[in-house]
């Protein structure tokens, strides 16, 4: 299940959510520029590697570019690939811009922070003698996926359901598209248990979606409700359908 868009139109501006899309996109740029050889000495210095965050074990001084907690921060704007990066800027694009408006831009952008970091804290305690860089802002986004499934659960979200020779785009309310999404995440995690290697970081959505769900009470704004019914557009304005 690929999510395209929602209907769910916001009232204001995503200053916070474009930003953040443009600098992961200016990071991954730069990233190219670099170089494969360069490329992954970058990686090494500013991806979040779990050894290397809880002491268990220390870099070699060409690796050494900042301080490993601060990795913590950096590798929320790092990506693999052109794919990684476009996955998680359309997750971050649909469901970005309602909860910045639920929560004002200042504290979208706290609460976004704060996500990623209890995110690579996750996958860092899930596996602490990792010497694997751990990158990309799927974590911090699944805390706003979190958020979304709280806030706006009956919000229409068009799919693109992808079974087999199944193919079709189909409207599902927000609450079935993420909680399937957040299943999946389970499922994974469980299925790669023990497997050794690089790969997707599924504690780090797993952590980020359960932070996002206990800290989106504390950064929304204060007349904003839980369950919200979905928005329609009429007459050029957002308006609640009952």
């Amino acid at each position: 299940m690929i999510p395209l868009r929602d209907d769910n139109p916001t009232t204001t501006r995503p200053l916070i959510t474009v930003g953040l899309i443009a600098a992961n996109a200016l990071v991954f740029l730069y990233q190219l520029s670099l170089g494969p050889r360069a490329g992954e000495l970058f990686v090494y210095q500013y991806g979040a590697i779990p050894a290397a965050v809880v002491g268990t074990s220390s870099l070699p001084p060409a690796l050494t570019a900042i301080p490993p907690g601060f990795s913590l921060v950096t590798s929320m704007f790092l990506h693999g690939g052109w794919m990684h990066l476009i996955g998680n800027m359309l997750y971050l694009w649909i469901f970005g811009n309602n909860v910045e408006d639920a929560m004002g831009h200042a504290r979208f952008l706290g609460f976004y922070l704060l996500c990623g970091l209890a995110a690579s804290l996750s996958h860092i305690l899930s596996d602490v003698s990792s010497a694997i860089p751990s990158i990309g802002a799927s974590g911090a986004i699944s805390g706003v996926l979190g958020a979304y499934f709280l806030l706006y659960p009956r919000a229409r979200v068009l799919v693109l359901v992808i079974l087999v020779f199944f193919v079709r785009l189909m409207y599902f309310p927000a609450w079935i598209a993420l909680g399937f999404w957040f299943l999946l995440q389970l499922f994974s995690s469980l299925q790669s248990a023990g497997q050794a290697g690089g790969g997707v970081a599924w504690w780090a959505h797993i952590g980020g979606f359960l932070a996002g769900i206990f800290l989106v009470g504390i950064f929304k704004k204060r007349g904003v409700r839980f369950f919200n019914p979905p928005q329609v557009r009429r007459g050029g304005q957002a308006e609640w359908s009952q």
